[in-house]
C-alpha cells in the first residue's frame, strides 16, 4: 500500500508519537556522566546578532581590528553566548524531562576565549543528588558541565541545579 501524506491536523496529531527525553530524578545518580550530542559551531553573524540583542557592545566582539590589536586570532565569541550554548547542549539530558524550575548556577568560570567558526561540545557529570524538603513530588540533582572547543580545549564550566520530578508511582 503507497504511503499517503498527512493531510488535516487531526492525522497529525492521529499520526504522531511521543519521544521521551531526558531523565527523572531517580535515572540520576552522583559520578554519571554524560557526552551531550553534536555539539555546535557558533558563527559570527550569531555573535554579533546575540550581543546587539543583549546590549553587549564590547568591540571584541564585533570588531576583528580592535580583537586583533588586542592579541585575538578574530573577534571573540560573547562569553554569554559561549555559556547559553554549553547550556543549552546539556538540557535535553539532563533537565528537559524533570519539568522542574532550574535553580541557579554556580561556579561559572571562562577558561579560554572562543572564536567565531569554533565548534562547542558539552560533558556534565552529576556531582549531587537529594530530595526536595518543600516538594516531595521533586528531587535536586546539581550537575558540573564543561565546554570544549574543537580541540578539547575546556572553555568554560560552570555547575548547576534544577528541580527534577520523580517517577510517578503506579
Amino acid at each position: 500500500m503507497p504511503h499517503r501524506a498527512v493531510t488535516t491536523v487531526a492525522e497529525l496529531k492521529a499520526s504522531a508519537r511521543h519521544l521521551a527525553k531526558g531523565h527523572l530524578f531517580e535515572d540520576f545518580s552522583i559520578g554519571q556522566v554524560f557526552e551531550h550530542h553534536w555539539g555546535r559551531t557558533l558563527s559570527q553573524a550569531e555573535n554579533a546578532l546575540f550581543s546587539t540583542l543583549t546590549l553587549h557592545f564590547n568591540p571584541h566582539y564585533f570588531n576583528a581590528v580592535y580583537a586583533a590589536e588586542h592579541g585575538h586570532s578574530g573577534t571573540v565569541l560573547n562569553p554569554l553566548l559561549i555559556f547559553n550554548t554549553v547550556f543549552g547542549l546539556s538540557v535535553e539530558d539532563l533537565s528537559e524531562a524533570g519539568m522542574g524550575p532550574f535553580l541557579g548556577v554556580d561556579e561559572l568560570t571562562f577558561h579560554m576565549p572562543a572564536h567565531a567558526g569554533d565548534t562547542l561540545s558539552a560533558r556534565s557529570a552529576v556531582v549531587d543528588k537529594r530530595d526536595s524538603s518543600k516538594r516531595p513530588e521533586f528531587g535536586i540533582v546539581t550537575w558540573h558541565t564543561e565546554g570544549f572547543n574543537q580541540d578539547g580545549e575546556r572553555v568554560i564550566d560552570f555547575k548547576r541545579a534544577n528541580l527534577v520530578g520523580r517517577r510517578q508511582k503506579a
